[in-house]
C-alpha cells in the first residue's frame, strides 16, 4: 500500500508532504517502515524524511486509538480555564494528554489553537468542535468516547 502511493508520487516535485498526508490518510499513520520507501521515491535522504515526519504533530508514529479527544491548550483557552478540564478529561479518560489507551478506544492529545478562541476551551473529538467546556460537556465526551 505504502510502496503503491509512494510510486504514483515518484519523482514529483514538493511531493514530500502530500506523499505522507496520503499514507497517513490511507495507513492511518505514518509506519517507520515508509519513511526508506518514501525516501527513494522522492529522491531524498531518509533523514530529511524521518525530520519531516518528526517535525509535524499531525503525523502520528503510531495508530491511533478509535476515538480521538484534541484538547486545545493555546493561551485563550489557558486564559479560559482549560487547565482544570485537561486534569478532569485525563482521570475521567484514565489517560494522560498525548497517549492512548492500552486497548486502542482513545487517544488524548493536545493542540495548540483551533481558531475557536472566543469560545474556549475547547476540543475536538473525532474532529467534531465542543466549544465552552464544562463538567457536562466533559461527561458527554467521555460517554462518547466510551460507547
Amino acid at each position: 500500500m505504502v510502496g503503491t502511493l509512494a510510486d504514483r508520487f515518484a519523482g514529483e516535485r514538493g511531493a514530500l508532504l502530500p506523499l505522507l498526508h496520503a499514507i497517513q490518510a490511507e495507513v492511518g499513520w505514518v509506519p517507520d517502515a515508509a519513511i526508506p520507501l518514501v525516501a527513494r521515491a522522492l529522491n531524498l535522504s531518509r533523514a530529511e524524511v524521518h525530520g519531516v515526519v518528526t517535525f509535524y504533530h499531525d503525523f502520528r508514529r503510531e495508530p491511533a486509538g478509535r476515538h480521538i479527544v484534541k484538547l486545545c491548550l493555546a493561551e485563550a483557552c489557558k486564559a479560559r480555564g482549560v487547565g482544570a478540564i485537561e486534569t478532569a478529561l485525563s482521570d475521567r479518560l484514565g489517560l494522560p494528554i498525548d497517549e492512548t489507551s492500552e486497548d486502542g478506544r482513545v487517544s488524548f492529545e493536545a493542540v495548540y489553537c483551533l481558531g475557536l478562541c472566543a469560545t474556549g476551551p475547547n476540543a475536538l473529538v473525532n474532529d467534531k468542535p465542543v466549544s465552552r467546556l464544562d463538567a457536562h460537556k466533559i461527561d458527554r465526551i467521555v460517554a462518547q468516547v466510551s460507547a
